[in-house]
């Protein structure tokens, strides 16, 4: 505990962390991790706008996780008014003056910075790779238009984990999705396979680029999209039943 934070001292640990000016920033997140912030969420968002600068983009899952399956989710599926359910601050950014949100009943993502509209948009887009979170009408939630493939793909592409555990990192889904496409290439009827985050997030640890650090009292981390997902999807292909998520 470091007394009480503000914006700038946010900032401050952000950049010491390693957020560079430009990044493209996807944040999970336990507000209540960060300890006393002056002026609350408000300034953690405005922390991080401030560690990207104007030309860079944060991104945050808003996903709607109703239960009941995923006809219920679709039923009640508003883009406006659906709210976040992944966390405090996901909600208070989703309804900022200026956050976009993309069109899909369940995994939508709220975006803010530079290029923010293009870069949600088409998240109903029906090519690309198949999930279990596809739904008639939505196209392919991790398919080419998706921004989590546009996340990937994006050379400044980074996950910031805000005192949250591997548990959070929606990231762990698309090395599935690309691990499990793969198979039904040459084995069209094989299922799903479900992995463990924590385990994928021990190898991470162990193998992967990361940075760790503290921004406000929340243990944080720091690491490559793209890197992430291919460090990983590699060793699930070597050993499959290694990660294989208890009772899948």
């Amino acid at each position: 505990m470091r007394g009480m934070h503000t914006r700038v001292s946010l900032a401050a640990d952000l950049k010491a962390l390693g957020v560079e000016i430009g990044d493209v920033l996807f944040v999970h997140s336990s507000f209540k991790s960060l300890g006393p912030v002056e002026c609350g969420a408000a300034a953690v968002i405005g922390a991080l706008e401030a560690a990207v600068g104007s030309d860079g983009l944060i991104l945050m899952p808003s996903f709607n996780l109703l239960k009941g399956g995923l006809a219920v989710r679709a039923a009640a599926w508003n883009r406006e008014t659906s709210p976040s359910m992944t966390g405090y601050l996901t909600e208070f950014f989703r309804t900022l003056p200026g956050t976009v949100r993309s069109d899909h009943f369940s995994h939508s993502v709220a975006a803010r910075g530079r290029g923010a509209a293009e870069f949600v948009a088409g998240h109903r887009g029906a090519t690309g790779m198949r999930s279990p979170w596809d739904f008639p009408g939505y196209g392919c939630n991790f398919g080419d238009e998706s921004p989590f493939l546009r996340a990937y793909h994006h050379p400044r592409g980074r996950v910031l984990m805000l005192g949250v555990t591997y548990e959070s990192s929606t990231f762990c889904h698309l090395v599935e999705v690309m691990y499990w496409n793969e198979r039904l290439r040459e084995r069209p009827e094989d299922k799903y396979l479900w992995l463990d985050r924590d385990k994928l997030g021990e190898h991470w640890e162990e193998h992967g680029h990361l940075c760790r650090g503290r921004v406000g009292d929340a243990d944080s981390r720091l690491f490559g999209i793209r890197e992430f997902v291919d460090t990983l999807l590699g060793a699930v292909r070597v050993q499959p039943d290694r990660f294989r998520k208890q009772g899948s």
